[in-house]
């Protein structure tokens, strides 16, 4: 057993044409958050023909239990099914076939990465006691569909006593894991604001409330709670990425709508930011005579990699790609990620593979229209899945003993 990751990797490497075909029918077929029905389909399909009990959930999502030969705890594996409206600008064979939904954040390696690592497991399943749940996730980048799932019973029947997941990252050369134990990603508020004034002409604003002149003084105060009601050596960070207001460039608008986000990376600063926003929004509208509300919705939770869990994955990456491709992550990322729903339930992990590779283009961002990856990264990711779960799994029952 203590030469098992090389059999993963091994196995991996057997299938490694599989997997990737698997990621090139799911980046061809792409379909948007709620809308994954053809997907979720093609995955229950590949699960059923490995012999697994595949159900839907949730409307599109799709979780399968893969049982050891002993009882034992069970361990979480997620992906993330789900892409984006974005025109891909790639010359590809595999390109997306549909107009304007493209897989720009990696979901579909992520997807092909859990059901190789479900074959994988399959194969040395009489080497593990306990079980490996299968969760693929869709909604992720809308509203996130991790706590609908949850409230579905997903981490239920067997309850899920520990959670893993990954994500393709870009910045890393291809091979490379990255881990970070503690905060890792920040928590997400969308939020609404709508500024309203009065009505009058431009020659004669005395007579009018300039929602405008309102929406700036609003969006002004907005940066200077960040910068200084907050600590600056906690993250808060607040985006206004869309206002739209007025009828005519002679005419004091009547109304303002302004939309954003909310980015913290600690739970109490997260609390606080959401507290105060409505009081400076309000304050600064009526100060001024008009009126202003805001509207904030819960998004994703922010991703809290459990220490121990994060040590684990960091030993697996060892065992199986060896010390110089392990990399310890200095900084927490302040772009979202609903996994962290997950982690509120279960202790567990979160870590970064990386597919960078200038040689073949894989250079663009996530969510870029030209998005890349480099495909050899897909056989160690699903690898690597299964060594993690097999060496949680194994010292549960060491612990057990």
């Amino acid at each position: 057993m203590q030469h098992m990751h090389f059999h993963f990797l091994e196995t991996a490497r057997e299938i490694q044409d599989e997997i990737i075909a698997l990621r090139r029918h799911l980046h061809q077929n792409p379909e948007l958050s709620k809308k994954e029905y053809e997907t979720s389909k093609y995955i229950q399909s590949y699960l059923t023909n490995l012999g697994l009990d595949a159900k839907i959930i949730h409307g599109t999502g799709v979780v399968a239990l893969i049982e050891g030969e002993k009882p034992g705890p069970t361990v979480g594996l997620r992906a993330d099914i789900d892409a984006l409206p974005i025109l891909e600008v790639n010359d590809l064979p595999f390109c997306s076939q549909n107009p304007n939904v493209m897989h720009a954040c990696g979901h579909d390696c992520h997807t092909a990465a859990v059901l190789g690592a479900a074959k994988i497991l399959l194969k040395h399943r009489r080497h593990f006691q306990g079980n490996i749940k299968l969760i693929f996730e869709p909604d992720e980048e809308l509203s996130g569909g991790a706590k609908h799932m949850i409230e579905a019973g997903v981490m239920e029947n067997p309850k899920v006593d520990a959670m893993f997941g990954a994500h393709v990252n870009p910045l890393l050369p291809v091979g490379s894991v990255g881990i970070l134990p503690g905060k890792a990603y920040a928590s997400s508020n969308p939020f609404e604001i709508t500024v309203t004034g009065k009505s009058s002409h431009g020659a004669k604003p005395h007579l009018g409330i300039d929602a405008v002149m309102l929406a700036a003084q609003i969006l002004n105060a907005i940066q200077v709670y960040v910068s200084r009601q907050v600590d600056p050596l906690d993250s808060a960070l607040i985006t206004v990425g869309t206002i739209h207001g007025g009828t005519q460039r002679n005419i004091l608008a009547q109304e303002v709508k302004m939309t954003g986000i909310i980015r913290t990376l600690d739970p109490a600063l997260r609390k606080r930011t959401v507290e105060t926003l409505p009081e400076i929004v309000s304050g600064i509208a009526r100060a001024l005579g008009g009126e202003a509300s805001i509207n904030i919705i819960t998004s994703a939770s922010g991703i809290v990699n459990d220490p121990a869990m994060t040590e684990l994955v960091g030993n697996s990456v060892r065992k199986l790609l060896g010390e110089s491709s392990l990399i310890h992550m200095d900084k927490p990322s302040m772009g979202t990620e609903d996994f962290g729903a997950f982690l509120e339930h279960a202790p567990g992990s979160f870590y970064q593979m990386g597919i960078r590779n200038p040689g073949k283009g894989a250079v663009h961002p996530l969510h870029s229209d030209q998005f890349m990856v480099d495909e050899d990264a897909l056989p160690l990711l699903s690898a690597l899945h299964a060594q993690v779960a097999f060496d949680y799994l194994a010292e549960a029952s060491v612990k057990k003993k």
